[in-house]
């Protein structure tokens, strides 16, 4: 490999969501940092597509402690209570950072920044732009970003990270032509996102393919609560074209009911208190319910309606759900939403401390691609404050990381690469085919109600298609069928949880096991993932 191909750095941060390029901004100050993403900066996450708003205590009636109280029930306890208190203690300081940056949000008359009621929340400690969130936070620091001297790296895919004894010290890449380079670092940044690609429906942009975990598993970091995958309640069902995209939760924080077939405000039977601002995790189930004892519409939904609220809250409050309904021909102004289920969160992930290291040395992670933050089941506006405080913790940690001789013990990574890249070209499935049937097999198996025969139906068929040698004719195919293969390796990581926790709780829904505790009380802790290691923790004990 040519110099051409090689750079050094201070901090290379992986990942160019909301969380990343919060991480970027902080490190380089620190000293040089580049930051790569596989797709185009500030595009290709979830944070940009985030609609709903972000979680802050700023009035004097709110609290830290109810923040943090109702960010722990509604993980239903699986939460790292010390990550919890990062969040909810750093959470206001970092939206002000926004808006000091120029982030327009929604005012109140006094000239406060607005919040919206979110569901499993005590009061209104929702901040927002209209229901474009997400692209607000993202353009602010997608300014920031170019205004500071970190070195932006767009469309590059990182195919491993580079290892020596327990420490990372940078990443190998593969560019959009399939050549391959070498980034070596003093720290580096994992802030990839989710993995919500792995299921057939799904909110995720395409770039949600779970590498972050991939890289950080075969890297020997521990990963955590892989089975909690969060399922939001309203995911477009129609056209066909539209299903799984994204209809906010905003929706219900403005005073959205659902309703059945039949027209009834079906959450009566399930959280008579909270209603439609019940968490997701019962929100999602009880709509499923619905359709299944066969009270769900023609195409498998429910009703979402706005219809009783005023046509100017609708189109002040809500532009892009009304902009976004009119193109599949329904006014939501005086029609219902026809709504489902849809892969959306991934609340398990790498194990980070409060200042966001990994197990590993010399390697940090934020945003999606960690776990513990959110526990079983993650409260709406908590993630976009989730890639604020613990991107600027992670950039700051690893900016802080001592300066290191740079080490030149990557040839035998760079040569595994390559023959790793070699035998694809001598491989049978197409990676598209494969992808394909590994998001039927997770979304019939491994949905919100699970058991035990699906689940192991699951591990079964995941384990033919890893078997599978991948096929490309081209060095532009490399990439797709690396992050293939990082899907499978998430996808059995998922079932593997399933299958370890033996309870219901949070997101994970286990309808073959009975269980005579709550989610306060349960002997189980995390499941833990790691080379050659995977268990669940029971009562402070590792099985």
């Amino acid at each position: 490999m040519s110099n051409e191909y090689r750079s050094d750095c201070h901090v290379l941060v992986i990942g160019s969501g909301g969380a990343g390029i919060r991480a970027a901004v902080e490190a380089s100050a620190f000293g040089g940092t580049i930051i790569v993403s596989k797709t185009i900066s500030g595009k290709g996450g979830c944070t940009v597509m985030a609609e709903g708003g972000y979680n802050a205590v700023l009035r004097s009636a709110d609290s830290i402690t109810a923040h943090y109280e109702d960010t722990m029930k509604g993980g239903a306890f699986l939460n790292d209570p010390s990550l919890v208190e990062v969040l909810t203690r750093e959470a206001p300081g970092r939206i002000l950072d926004l808006f000091a940056w120029g982030a327009v949000f929604d005012l109140t008359c006094e000239n406060e920044i607005a919040q919206r009621p979110f569901g499993g929340q005590q009061f209104p400690r929702t901040c927002y732009a209209g229901d474009h969130t997400g692209h607000e936070l993202v353009m602010t620091l997608l300014e920031r970003l170019r205004g500071s001297p970190v070195d932006i790296r767009d469309e590059l895919t990182v195919i491993e990270l580079l290892k020596e004894g327990n420490e990372i010290f940078g990443a190998i890449t593969c560019d959009r032509e399939g050549e391959l380079g070498v980034i070596t670092a003093d720290a580096v940044v994992l802030a990839t996102g989710g993995a919500g690609q792995v299921f057939d429906t799904t909110t995720n942009s395409a770039a949600g393919t779970g590498d972050g975990y991939a890289l950080g598993y075969r890297a020997g970091a521990e990963l955590i609560d892989m089975e909690q995958v969060q399922f939001h309640p309203t995911g477009a069902v129609y056209p066909y074209s539209t299903r799984g995209r994204l209809i906010t939760e905003a929706v219900r924080g403005e005073g959205g009911v659902l309703r059945n077939a039949n027209g009834e405000r079906f959450m009566e039977k399930y959280d008579p208190a909270r209603m439609e601002l019940s968490t997701r995790d019962v929100v999602a189930r009880a709509i499923v319910t619905e359709v299944l004892e066969g009270r769900g519409t023609d195409h498998g939904g429910v009703w979402l309606d706005v219809t009783h609220l005023s046509q100017e809250l609708i189109e002040t409050h809500l532009p892009v759900m009304l902009e976004q309904f009119l193109q599949f021909g329904v006014d939501i102004r005086i029609q219902p939403m026809e709504v489902a289920p849809t892969a959306h969160h991934f609340m398990g992930g790498l194990r980070i401390t409060p200042e966001a290291h990994t197990t590993l040395p010399h390697l940090y992670a934020c945003g999606e691609v960690t776990g513990g933050v959110h526990g079983g089941n993650r409260i709406g506006g908590n993630a976009l404050a989730d890639t604020q405080v613990f991107g600027r913790q992670a950039g700051i940690s690893a900016g802080k990381m001592e300066r290191t001789a740079k080490r030149n013990g990557a040839a035998d990574q760079i040569f595994a690469a390559e023959e790793k890249i070699a035998k694809f070209y001598e491989g049978t499935a197409a990676p598209a085919k494969v992808r394909k049937a590994m998001k039927a097999v997770m979304w019939n198996n491994v949905g919100i109600f699970r058991n035990k025969l699906d689940l192991l139906t699951a591990e079964r068929e995941i384990a033919k298609l890893q078997a599978m040698p991948l096929a490309i004719s081209s060095p532009r195919e490399i990439a797709d069928a690396v992050v293939t293969e990082n899907m499978l390796l998430v996808a059995s990581l998922v079932i593997d949880g399933a299958l370890l926790r033996r309870e219901s709780r949070g997101a994970h829904t286990r309808i073959d096991i009975k269980t005579p505790w709550t989610s306060e009380i349960s002997p189980f802790g995390h499941t833990f993932f790691s080379t050659g290691r995977a268990g669940i923790e029971i009562r402070g004990e590792r099985l």
